[in-house]
């Protein structure tokens, strides 16, 4: 059976007057297959031939007689076609011109002679030989039927020659013969930019009649193409300036693709459209979506506008909106997480136990708390916020405020601006990726302004639990709701912080701890710590309590521990060092001398009293710092002179008040405590405060120094193991002052038996003492309401001459006291 029975080919009856003497002359030629590539007949081309076997084939064929038969595969992925894998119908070609290429390939010059169907197929050779017989042209006569069909083409011709520039215009002039049909078809189909299956089905339609009308339609099909692109053209020109030649080429192109369904701007846009859907956006957020999506739409994909909207959608849909983290709330659980991660702060753990109690009383309905957490450096603030986080089971995000002015940074840019972003807090919801996290706004009292604006203003939303609900951001412009967010700020004064913020959040002060309190945290936090980063272990590394103790008093100062933890890691690494230089050594055991060796010399001594018994016009006050409590001995002097007041030590405005009013109170009891009335302007009076270097300011060290005045003017010395903190008045009363517990802690330090403070401080002190317990506490505590009392417990001696008088009764006020 031959191939043309196999796939059902009957070779054309040909009339004898229409056919040559050889028509059905069979030939038998070599195979040439082509990928997606069609040669119709009288037209030449050039065809590269790199396969192996189709190098043989040409080979053959220029042995011969220079013919060969080409035809198609049906599929351009077989790289060693067979008789089935091409198509039957082909075209005997003449091979006009052979040049060989690197790689053994071969570049031809091919003519394309006539129709020709391949009957039946032998593989002799590597190539294969096909017995071929030409398919001759049928109805090759200029009847009616042809000549209107032809003046048909001639018109159409015209108009796609006037469409497309590249077109030949003069192809259809000298026309006279039938014979000139048959090959101007041919030539027509080949300037048509046909695809693969248009150009076979032209190769196998041998009928002139039947092919002019295919050509005729497809001639029409190419013109309506043209039209479109013209009418394409024709709005892009619109769009774009003449100037703008690369991206007129684009938008051709993206036009072309949006006529034809096939752009990737629609495909980016559709993925886009089902992200929205997928997040479901509120209603405002998803008709902003909507609107912009749109916009997109109508915008070139290259443009900048293009670029803003795809960068806002994308921020859009990748914030989250109503996703929640499921609150792990055991209360128990919460607090040995919070006992195990952090020592102390104490109200800093009841407020939270406090919070999850009544998350899990009142099913979720409580808003989340705003915290402010007040303390020195280093106690545990940041690492505080990141316990509650994992005790709650939300996520956790820090925001660090320490620096920023812009105002942008918090509510994000206008969109109008280059490289605009959301603000911090968007940021932030981002990254947690659910809508109630535990975000932690640190160094909030950090914050700075500038002619940007003021970051700490544009925060009072964010922490406005009325109004966060609704917190719109600049680059969003829609509502955003904040209220399940659990905020938590850190600040280390509150100086720093505007009142109106402040209001917002709800404080909890983190004092300072003691050394007590440095010494356990050493023990069951930073040590462990330590041995996990460097890879130590309690039997290598061996320090006391003691060695402890000297390290905290003697070589760090801080309220925290971060200074306790840097000395820690150096003797570790001594340790480590000394163990790799002497490998017979187990474990190193850190003695006072390897201390003082590897350390140095103490680098924080307590400050020095005065070993001298003569105290007059010497007090001993108390004064908080950011690392912990301290002493300060005010020291005061009274020489002859012209009445000037002197104050040294670079002491605050309000300091100097308060020595001022500690001079007007002495001036009014002058009487009693048995001084001149006239000191004031025969003598200069002196008060210095040692550390002149490091400013000092506030009004507790009021008492102190009235008392050291007092001192001097009237030669009583003020006892030594008496240390007094409190602010005075003009009336001599004493106030409340802040700061105690590092002040008691101070006093216990140095060795003082007695401390005086304000009776208004009585209930602090009291809450302050159920803290350090702990730490055997045995100083005497003296609450006083005036100065007058202070000095009965300051000065060793008496210190009024004459006591003042208790004022009497009034005859008005006894006459209501014996009606009552």
């Amino acid at each position: 059976m031959t191939l043309l029975e196999q796939e059902n080919i009957d070779l054309p009856k040909i009339p004898e007057s229409q056919s040559s003497s050889n028509a059905h002359d069979n030939e038998t030629l070599a195979l040439l297959p082509l990928k997606n590539v069609v040669i119709l007949p009288k037209s030449i081309i050039p065809i590269i031939v790199g396969r192996a076997t189709s190098v043989k084939a040409v080979e053959y064929a220029l042995k011969t007689n220079k013919y060969i038969f080409i035809t198609a595969q049906k599929s351009p992925d077989t790289e060693h076609p067979t008789e089935h894998d091409v198509y039957a119908h082909g075209t005997k070609a003449l091979i006009l011109q052979v040049m060989k290429m690197p790689n053994n390939a071969l570049k031809i010059l091919a003519e394309g002679i006539s129709r020709s169907v391949m009957l039946s197929a032998t593989q002799p050779e590597e190539f294969l030989l096909v017995e071929c017989a030409d398919l001759p042209t049928t109805s090759l006569i200029r009847s009616v039927e042809n000549e209107a069909i032809w003046r048909q083409i001639q018109t159409l011709y015209d108009i796609y020659s006037k469409l497309n520039e590249k077109a030949p215009v003069d192809l259809l002039n000298n026309i006279r013969t039938a014979e000139d049909m048959d090959y101007m078809t041919d030539t027509i189909a080949v300037h048509l930019n046909l695809s693969f299956d248009e150009r076979q089905e032209v190769l196998e339609i041998p009928d002139l009649t039947k092919r002019m009308i295919k050509v005729a339609a497809l001639l029409n099909k190419e013109i309506e193409i043209l039209e479109t692109e013209q009418r394409i053209k024709g709005r892009i020109q619109h769009q774009v300036e003449k100037n703008q030649r690369e991206y007129y080429l684009t938008e051709q192109i993206k036009a072309i693709q949006k006529e034809l369904g096939r752009e990737d701007v629609a495909a980016d846009v559709a993925q886009l459209r089902d992200k929205i859907k997928a997040a479901k956006l509120p209603e405002e957020a998803q008709e902003k979506a909507e609107k912009e999506l749109r916009r997109l739409e109508q915008m070139p994909s290259m443009s900048s506008e293009a670029v803003i909207s795809r960068h806002y959608l994308d921020w859009l849909i990748s914030i989250p909106w109503y996703k929640t983290s499921k609150d792990s709330i055991s209360i128990t659980q919460a607090e040995k997480l919070l006992e195990k991660t952090h020592a102390g702060l104490k109200k800093a753990k009841e407020r939270i136990t406090e919070f999850l109690a009544a998350r899990k009383f009142s099913g979720a309905s409580e808003k989340s708390p705003i915290i402010c957490l007040v303390g020195p450096p280093g106690v545990g603030k940041t690492s505080l916020g990141h316990a509650i986080a994992e005790s709650l089971g939300r996520e956790f995000v820090r925001i660090s405020l320490g620096g920023v002015r812009d105002e942008a940074e918090i509510r994000g840019h206008r969109r109008t601006y280059i490289g605009a972003l959301p603000g911090k807090i968007i940021q932030a919801m981002k990254k947690a990726k659910t809508i109630n996290p535990v975000i932690l706004l640190d160094e909030i009292d950090k914050i700075s302004k500038d002619i940007h604006g003021d970051p700490a203003s544009a925060l009072l939303e964010v922490l406005d639990p009325e109004q966060n609900k609704s917190f719109v951001d600049h680059f969003l412009e829609v509502e955003y709701d904040l209220s399940k967010v659990m905020f938590i700020a850190t600040a280390n004064t509150l100086d720093g912080i505007p009142y109106p913020l402040l209001d917002r959040m709800e404080l909890i002060f983190l004092a300072g701890y003691t050394d007590q309190e440095k010494l356990s945290i050493a023990k069951k936090f930073l040590i462990p710590k330590k041995f996990k980063e460097y890879g130590l272990t309690a039997s290598q590394f061996k320090i006391s309590d003691e060695v402890l103790d000297l390290i905290i008093s003697e070589y760090t100062k801080e309220a925290g521990v971060r200074q306790l933890e840097r000395v820690l890691s150096k003797l570790m690494r001594k340790t480590m060092q000394q163990l790799l230089t002497d490998k017979a050594k187990k474990s190193v055991i850190v003695t006072l001398s390897l201390i003082k060796e590897w350390l140095g010399h103490a680098k924080y001594k307590k400050t020095s009293l005065d070993p001298r018994k003569d105290t007059i016009g010497l007090a001993t006050g108390l004064a908080w710092t950011e690392v912990g409590g301290d002493i300060l001995e005010i020291e005061a002097s009274i020489v002859p002179g012209k009445g000037s007041v002197t104050l040294t030590g670079q002491l605050g405005e309000v300091m100097q008040e308060s020595a001022s009013a500690a001079l007007t109170y002495i001036r009014s009891r002058v009487e009693n405590l048995g001084i001149k009335p006239s000191f004031s302007s025969n003598n200069d009076i002196h008060i210095h405060i040692p550390e002149g270097a490091t400013p000092k300011d506030g009004p507790s060290a009021g008492i102190t120094m009235c008392t050291a005045l007092i001192s001097a003017l009237t030669k009583n010395p003020v006892r030594p193991d008496v240390a007094m903190t409190g602010e005075i008045t003009l009336r001599g009363r004493v106030l409340a002052v802040g700061g105690l517990k590092e002040k008691l802690l101070a006093a216990k330090r140095y060795g003082m038996n007695t401390v005086i403070l304000p009776k208004e401080n009585y209930e602090d002190v009291q809450e302050i003492l159920k803290d350090i317990q702990g730490s055997d506490f045995d100083v005497k505590l003296i609450f006083t309401e005036t100065m007058d009392q202070v000095l009965e417990h300051a000065l060793t001696k008496k210190a009024f001459v004459k006591q003042p008088m208790k004022k009497k009764k009034s005859e008005a006020a006894k006459k209501v006291t014996n009606k009552k």
